[in-house]
């Protein structure tokens, strides 16, 4: 052995026995502190000991703990924050690790049987070990009548180690609470307004909702100190404290957990950049020099922390509270409430991380839509087509969720309200715009004077001030609002879309669980999807279609306000116009009653004009037929009947996977006036060849047309000698025959020589009701002199052989 190894094996006992020494000391320190017992001069703090004397070289460390912080932290807190204790509640290298060392090891019996029962001061602890020999001997003549009442003693000592571990647990609580919240403040106010130079947007990812933190972790540290002053209900208080601030915390917290990972990434875009990130290091290190080479990973990080960590220090309180006191089931409440405000935090973090990934509106072209076709895209289709073919025929029953079908039912109504408004909107600015090309006043009516010269004056100023004006204002606070509203509905109608594909992989795992009874990983994480994306849906739709509806509520507002600013700024300018007008004499009643009357004739006229009109040219009630529909009409009609055959209004694009696409005047049959959800708005239909689903707004009852041999028929029948009751004879004919006279129903476009042109009401005359060949869906005919082919569906017979053209009313 060693000289060197011999002197440390000789001083190593001296060194172990100094620190249990030292130790003991602390706990007597800390008993006597509690119970108030030892004397303490004016100013001095626990830590004063600490502080360097005058003239000497070291530190004398007689005291328990420092009353600064200290700059360096202890590894295992990963915050760091210089305080009393780290922003989560960890301890830093300068100070005692916890209130778990305290009473560790219990006091011999010199130490614990005092006069009174109390434990010895500082004072009495340090001179024990220069105590006399006669001073020892005296100690252990009385040291049976000390251990009479050791156990009683014991039992004390615990209680008040439990009592004191209880009161600095609260103590800590309170303490990093109050450097998280500066911590915070520095964040939200120094660091931010130094950070100007980067985008408001990044700004307001990398800080979030940090302001809305304060406010309730200010409100919460100021309820929070106030229980300092009832020490013996301040645990129970503490408890009851985060009972209350529970949704609170939880709603602040999660819209900024959720943000998190963007603002990482951003982070990670400015390490790229070299200067910037000097910039954005020299910053924090003035504002904050914990914070190291980390800088805004460092900062982003302590919001997370420290909802993470209040589990853990209400844990640590109740660890030290008796089961019996009244604080342990408020306490108990209190540390499972915090957990589950964590453990919404991460669902919410990870729906709305599904969300971001299924409403990205990728603008793909044909070509790279086939390039991302695999073998596993195929088979997830195939899959999924299966499982709604099998659940359309009934062979599976349906998931039935009637209140995420309300919910889509509400925001498709919404959806389709935006979409109309929209179209309205943007057919009103092609109207103005188009108004706002004629320029009147710039033409010479030759009049050089009077209400002309007048009327042009006020039509410029019109034109080029008022009318422009309104035209900017309406694009900026009607147009592009709605546009944006509109594109807000992008990323829901992609979600709710990804939710009927995520359903029905829901749906067969589920099946497959029960027969199984296990799924695999990616099984797993597939029905976990549907359970987040149904969730989120669930919780955020209504809130969504509310939003929307006071969005659009707020834009119809804005447009009615436009039109009477407009309204009032051309009375204000026609003024002096108004004056030269017939009747600016006439009182408001008489005024009144005259437009009335005027209106009244008008009226009148329009309503004969109306009538002659559907005398001469009946409205009709059919669509053309397509050509070579006839067959496909037949097989319909002898099949379903009249009365179930309904025609096409207007060009249909089916969205769904079940919805037709189909043109315009397509006769179809109709099988069921609702879907399979009872919507009565989607009818099912049959074409002839195909089944589906089609809006029914866009179908109406089809009403046969007869053919040119039909007309012909009917003609006939006039002259058969069977008819017992004879005709009157009829007035005098026209030039144009009467037997093959009929109109054009809709225009018709010639596409060859042998074919010629129809506009709507046309007279025309019907040579032949077939072509060569003897089909009878093309006839030929004479238009304006001109003979031709065109479809028999585009004719109609006219109702009576009256002239053709109309005069209005007298």
């Amino acid at each position: 052995m060693t000289s060197q190894r011999r002197r440390w094996l000789n001083e190593r006992p001296r060194e172990v026995g100094c620190r249990h020494v030292a130790k003991l000391r602390l706990q007597c320190f800390v008993l006597a502190a509690s119970q108030g017992t030892v004397p303490s001069r004016p100013g001095l703090t626990p830590g004063a000991a600490n502080r360097k004397q005058p003239g000497s070289r070291k530190t004398i460390n007689k005291g328990w703990g420092p009353a600064t912080p200290s700059r360096r932290t202890h590894a295992g807190s990963s915050v760091g924050i210089a305080a009393p204790a780290s922003a989560l509640g960890g301890h830093s290298r300068a100070e005692p690790r916890g209130c778990g060392e305290l009473g560790d090891a219990p006091l011999p019996p010199q130490l614990r049987c005092l006069p009174g029962g109390q434990a010895p001061c500082v004072s009495a602890g340090r001179h024990l070990a220069r105590a006399e020999p006669a001073d020892m001997a005296k100690h252990g003549a009385d040291e049976p009548s000390c251990r009479s009442g050791s156990l009683d003693g014991e039992g004390r000592n615990s209680e008040d180690r439990s009592l004191l571990h209880q009161r600095l647990a609260v103590q800590e609580l309170i303490d990093t609470e109050v450097s998280y919240l500066h911590m915070l403040q520095l964040c939200a106010s120094d660091i931010r307004s130094r950070l100007q130079q980067l985008p408001q947007g990044d700004l307001d990812v990398l800080f979030s909702n940090i302001d809305d933190i304060i406010k309730v972790n200010s409100s919460f540290l100021h309820d929070l100190q106030e229980t300092a002053s009832k020490k013996e209900e301040q645990v129970q208080l503490v408890g009851n404290l985060f009972l209350e601030f529970q949704e609170e915390l939880e709603q602040v917290y999660k819209v900024y957990c959720a943000s998190y990972d963007q603002a990482l990434l951003l982070v990670d875009t400015y390490r790229k950049e070299p200067e910037l990130q000097r910039h954005i290091q020299g910053i924090i290190k003035a504002v904050v020099p914990q914070a190291g080479s980390s800088g805004l990973s460092f900062l982003l990080v302590i919001p997370l922390q420290r909802i993470t960590r209040y589990p853990l220090l209400l844990q640590k309180i109740l660890e030290n509270t008796v089961p019996d006191a009244s604080a342990y089931p408020v306490l108990q409440r209190a540390v499972s409430a915090l957990q589950d405000v964590n453990t919404n935090i991460n669902e919410y973090k990870m729906r709305k991380e599904v969300a971001s990934k299924y409403t990205k509106v990728e603008q793909l072209t044909l070509l790279e839509r086939l390039a991302r076709i695999n073998t596993h895209t195929l088979s997830k289709k195939t899959t999924r087509l299966s499982q709604m073919l099998k659940q359309e025929a009934g062979l599976i029953p349906r998931t039935e969720d009637k209140e995420f079908d309300d919910l889509e039912e509400r925001f498709q109504w919404v959806s389709l309200c935006v979409t109309e408004l929209k179209n309205n909107v943007a057919a009103y600015l092609d109207n103005l715009q188009t108004f706002l090309h004629f320029r009147t006043h710039e033409y010479s009516l030759d009049i050089p004077e009077g209400p002309a010269v007048q009327y042009c004056n006020l039509a410029r100023d019109l034109q080029l001030e008022a009318f422009l004006t309104f035209k900017q204002r309406l694009e900026g606070l009607v147009w592009q609002p709605l546009c944006s509203l509109a594109k807000a509905l992008l990323g829901p109608q992609n979600l709710i879309k990804k939710r009927l594909d995520k359903l029905l992989d829901f749906e067969r795992l589920e099946e497959k669980l029960l027969e199984v009874g296990s799924v695999t990983y990616q099984e797993e994480a597939a029905r976990h999807t549907y359970q987040a994306l149904n969730s989120l849906l669930v919780a955020e739709l209504p809130q969504f279609n509310q939003l929307v509806v006071q969005w659009l509520g707020q834009i119809l507002r804005t447009f009615m306000t436009l039109q009477r600013d407009l309204a009032k700024q051309v009375l204000q300018r026609a003024e002096g116009s108004m004056a030269q007008l017939p009747h600016h004499h006439v009182p408001e009643p008489a005024f009144r009653k005259l437009v009335e009357d005027a209106l009244g004739r008008t009226n009148n006229q329009l309503r004969s004009f109306q009538e002659t009109f559907e005398k001469v040219l009946p409205p009709p009630t059919t669509q053309p037929l397509l050509p070579g529909s006839e067959r496909q009409v037949q097989a319909l009609l002898s099949r379903y009947g009249p009365g179930k055959l309904y025609q096409v209004t207007s060009n249909i694009s089916g969205t769904g996977t079940l919805d037709l696409t189909l043109p315009r005047g397509q006769i179809v049959a109709l099988l069921q006036n609702k879907d399979t959800k009872g919507n009565s708005s989607r009818w099912l239909v049959d074409t002839g060849g195909h089944r589906g689903y089609v809006p029914a707004g866009k179908l109406q009852l089809y009403h046969v047309v007869p053919s040119a041999e039909e007309l012909r028929r009917q003609v006939g029948l006039n002259k058969d000698p069977r008819c017992l009751t004879p005709e009157p004879s009829p007035a005098p004919a026209p030039s144009i025959p009467t037997v093959n006279q009929v109109i054009a129903v809709y225009p018709f476009v010639a596409r060859s020589s042998h074919e010629v042109s129809l506009q709507a009401g046309q007279p025309v005359t019907i040579l032949e009701a077939q072509d060569k060949k003897g089909n009878p869906e093309w006839s030929l005919v004479e238009v304006n002199g001109q003979r031709g082919y065109v479809p028999s569906g585009f004719l109609a017979r006219a109702p009576s052989p009256v002239l053709w053209g109309w005069s209005l009313p007298s």
